[in-house]
């Protein structure tokens, strides 16, 4: 992927980050937003920040370029599409950026898994007015650099809550926005021979994750590079456009592309058999 420029939103850390190594480690040349460009020290790397991962990359064959962007503010988000389209090229959008899952316990108190009722609206405003907003911000102003390349990939990282309750009526609203989002950015770019999919995850191996390991049977999950390297897998599909405007689970891909997982394991896909319950 020596040749091929990504954008990456809200990779300081968890899938994000994982996605950007991932497209790094194959040689392409990824852009990627945070908000955060360093944090406490870890290991001798600053962990959780885009100085981290800037370490990180210098160990791989791609490049890496910051742009420090809270996507809660639209003049961020407009300023890293106006450097984006400077460069006058973009090959894979990756719309990951996806603040609300900060602050789950507030207080002492747990109120992620609270009746819709109970939800405190900053939530609504994270996951409705930043995420989804800076996904459509991003892609509406980056989509005209694929139209003139006629060739693109537009990926939002998306999860089975948008088909069933995963614990959060907010999250589920959300992520089923990104889903149909995806549809019907699909349908107007389908003549411009630009994709556009809804990506699921499993289980990641995320920061936050292993941080709570024993509460999660780890046996079949995902590093965070595991979906970056099924990006590219989807990028060099030739029937790349019979994807598109579909939700894709990313285990399934990895199975038709035979991609393995950092560690060498294939995951599993999960399916909704594991969340109609």
């Amino acid at each position: 992927m020596k040749d091929v420029i990504a954008l990456v939103t809200g990779a300081s850390r968890g899938v994000g980050r994982g996605i950007a190594l991932a497209l790094l480690a194959e040689g392409a040349t990824v852009h990627v937003t945070g908000r955060t460009r360093s944090e406490a020290s870890l290991e001798g790397k600053r962990a959780g920040s885009l100085e981290g991962l800037e370490l990180e990359a210098a160990d791989l064959p791609g490049r890496v370029v910051i742009h420090q962007c809270d996507h809660s503010n639209d003049a961020e988000t407009e300023r890293v599409a106006e450097e984006i389209r400077a460069v006058n090229r973009l090959d894979i959008l990756v719309n990951n950026a996806w603040p609300g899952y900060e602050n789950m316990v507030e207080d002492g108190d747990f109120t992620w898994p609270r009746a819709f009722w109970e939800q405190p609206l900053w939530r609504w405003d994270a996951m409705m007015g930043t995420a989804l907003r800076a996904a459509f911000l991003t892609s509406r102003a980056l989509a005209p650099v694929m139209i003139q390349a006629q060739r693109g990939l537009i990926v939002n990282i998306s999860f089975w809550a948008a088909q069933f309750y995963d614990g959060n009526a907010i999250y589920g609203m959300a992520k089923a926005a990104a889903d149909k989002m995806a549809a019907d950015f699909a349908h107007d770019l389908r003549p411009h021979n630009v994709a556009v999919v809804a990506l699921y995850p499993g289980l990641v191996r995320t920061e936050a994750v292993m941080q709570n390991a024993e509460y999660f049977d780890l046996s079949n999950s995902e590093s965070p590079q595991f979906i970056g390297h099924v990006i590219s897998g989807l990028w060099r599909d030739p029937a790349l456009m019979s994807k598109s405007g579909k939700v894709l689970v990313a285990a399934e891909l990895g199975q038709e592309y035979d991609i393995a997982d950092i560690n060498g394991y294939k995951p599993v896909p999960l399916t909704a058999a594991d969340f109609a319950k």
